[in-house]
């Protein structure tokens, strides 16, 4: 079974005293940033299904039910039509936002799937791998499919078992048939019960008063309550009224701890931003300070609870995704400069299909924000196969890489709800520090004071760098019409230059690259002229009069410049007529300080063109499909 398989969508399940549709609908709009390419729910009202699809948005959905059914909107007024329904009584429902893979975006292509006789109610977060074989033989039995989803099928596959008696039996027996990856909402007109099963996708069991709540991600349970368990691949909930019990897929009873919940609700909300990516821009003082936080102690040694012997260890690979492997071609140059430990960084997405070389002298150090990452926690599985110890950078406690990684770093920067990374890659690269300076410590070599109290006050600095970036905004007025953007920088700015154009293409669809600045001359350098941004990250360091260099190769084909330096640069005034200013600091410090601007100009320009900045077409926040 390939667990790379997964899809991005958003699940939640509830059933408790309160009426279903406000919670399960305010809980899809907190996992809308896994998808949104169509929304469904399901409440079950006196043994009967009410069901809404909508192609969009979570907020169409919303008034396409209270449309279709009349019942009280979410504030408790317009409850004029469909006086018989206005209760909703409901207490129990499902719904679902949608990553599309199977089927395109539409209504009927939505979750929630029933089953022929409409009576069984499925959402789902993953794939099903042998879908196609099983529906040729429902389809010899006289099941009719209306959708061209994998999904339905699991709905028909659960009907041939259901004998109206037993839902959890029946879904077991049809687990045992699926080969692939999901998390499974389940619900029958004629029980009073709701069945969450995972493999492979994330599922958060939120444990309330008189009330229990099923989600894909711990944000849509935190409005209900603190206390939560995470399930475990091949394991089940089965949600009744005031009660809960988990199972494995065999339908053994489990017992499994309660976890808390450490953030604040307020955490999950804009509170007066615009968007969630400008406040969590705004928010990377905070968060990192809270990845320091606790993990120098006042003999400036490094405190982290990494169980792992180094003198065995040989080699590092650091493994990731997206922003995460960009934050890990920084951490390369940080840990071989500072640990003097040698480092190599590949794609999750490419890791295992090299077949790689793998033993029990390699470290294996996997990124990812969510924890979830589909080909990382491959990745993550593979390298643990083969012997390897595995180190876990993540910011998501009690994710699936938290739990399955030997050790880990915890960012502690709260929760990201932006699809575009922001201040996850800046307390990644804190961590990536915080971990080279533990391997130096770990080889005996002294501490530099003068760098951990630079390191303590990169919070202040960041802080400097937001208030400082008024010529910005006007940047991005300027260039918001440009088509394409090149993002040139050297050495530990390299990875930067990607991460900035990753941003831009990301949220405002300009076509944007990243390259080593000298790498240009090999290819790009053909598209320079004066329509072409290029930004040049030219803060000083060893590699500064070589930057340079490449700045006059640019103004020399009328290219556009716009130079990230340094206060009182006078020989960039000379090249670039674009200028952004950033405080000096250590050269192992740039990216973060660098990065900031870069994340700026992409959301303004994003904004300035009308963009959904949160939501980016196409893309989702956890990179759950291959």
């Amino acid at each position: 079974m390939d667990l790379s398989l997964y899809i991005m969508c958003g699940i939640i399940a509830y059933l408790g005293n309160k009426k279903a549709f406000p919670i399960l609908i305010n809980g899809l709009k907190k996992l809308e940033y896994r998808g949104y390419d169509s929304a469904g729910v399901c409440v079950r009202n006196d043994g009967e299904f009410m069901v809404a699809k909508k192609k969009g948005k979570v907020a169409e959905l919303e008034k396409e039910f209270l449309k279709e059914y009349g019942v009280c909107s979410l504030d408790g007024k317009n409850c004029e039509t469909r006086r018989d329904l206005i209760e909703v009584a409901g207490n129990m429902g499902i719904a679902h936002t949608r990553w599309a893979t199977h089927g395109e975006p539409n209504e009927i292509n939505a979750h929630p799937h029933l089953d022929c006789k409409k009576e069984i109610a499925v959402i789902h977060n993953g794939i099903m791998e042998n879908y196609n074989s099983i529906k040729k033989i429902l389809e010899k039995e006289g099941h009719i499919f209306s959708s061209n989803t994998d999904t339905e099928v699991i709905a028909h596959l659960i009907e041939k078992f259901y004998t109206g008696r037993n839902l959890e039996e029946a879904v077991i027996n049809s687990l045992k048939l699926i080969e692939g990856a999901f998390a499974l909402g389940i619900m029958s007109k004629k029980e009073n019960k709701i069945i969450v099963a995972r493999r492979g996708s994330p599922v958060v069991l939120g444990i309330g008063e008189d009330e229990n709540i099923v989600a894909s991600d711990a944000v849509a349970v935190l409005p209900h309550t603190r206390r939560v368990i995470y399930l475990n691949d091949n394991e089940m909930v089965v949600l009744t009224n005031n009660n809960y019990v988990i199972k494995n897929l065999d339908g053994r009873n489990l017992e499994k701890s309660v976890d808390e919940i450490k953030w604040a609700a307020e955490e999950i909300e804009k509170q007066g931003y615009k968007h969630f990516m400008l406040k969590e821009i705004f928010e990377q003082p905070k968060a990192v300070a809270n990845t320091l936080r606790g993990r120098i102690n006042q003999d400036m040694n490094i405190k982290l609870s990494i169980d792992i012997n180094f003198e065995l260890i040989k080699r590092i690979v650091i493994v990731a995704c997206g922003t995460s492997w960009h934050s890990a071609l920084i951490g390369k140059h940080l840990i071989e400069k500072i640990a003097e430990f040698p480092v190599e960084v590949d794609y999750a997405s490419e890791f295992r299909y090299r077949n790689p070389i793998i033993s029990s002298e390699d470290l294996i150090l996997v990124i990812s924000q969510s924890g979830e990452t589909a080909d990382t926690l491959a990745a993550l599985r593979e390298a643990k196969e083969k012997g390897a110890k595995t180190l876990g950078i993540v910011n998501v406690v009690g994710s699936t890489i938290a739990r399955e990684a030997d050790s880990g770093i915890y960012l502690h920067a709260g929760p990201e709800i932006g699809v575009a990374a922001t201040k996850a890659f800046s307390c990644q690269v804190i961590a990536l520090i915080l971990f080279a300076l533990f391997l130096s410590q770990k080889k005996g070599r002294s501490v530099d004071k003068e760098f951990i109290n630079e390191l303590l006050s990169l919070p202040e600095k960041i802080e400097q760098t937001i208030n400082n970036c008024g010529p910005v905004v006007a940047l991005a007025k300027k260039f918001k019409d440009s088509k394409n953007f090149l993002y040139l920088g050297r050495g530990i700015n390299f990875p930067v230059a990607l991460e900035g154009a990753l941003k831009l293409k990301e949220i405002s669809y300009i076509h944007a690259e990243g390259y080593p600045a000298a790498e240009m001359k090999h290819g790009p350098i053909a598209l320079v002229d004066g329509d072409m941004p290029v930004v040049f990250l030219a803060t000083k360091d060893h590699t500064y009069n070589k930057i340079l260099s490449n700045m006059e190769e640019i103004k020399a084909r009328g290219g556009e410049i716009i130079a990230l330096v340094n206060e009182a640069d006078n020989d960039i005034n000379n090249l670039a007529r674009n200028v952004i200013v950033v405080p000096k600091c250590r050269e192992e410090f740039m990216p973060i300080i660098n990065n900031i601007p870069l994340q700026i100009l992409a959301y303004c320009i994003a904004d300035l063109k009308g963009f959904d900045v949160d939501k980016p077409k196409n893309l989702a926040k956890s990179v759950t499909v291959e």
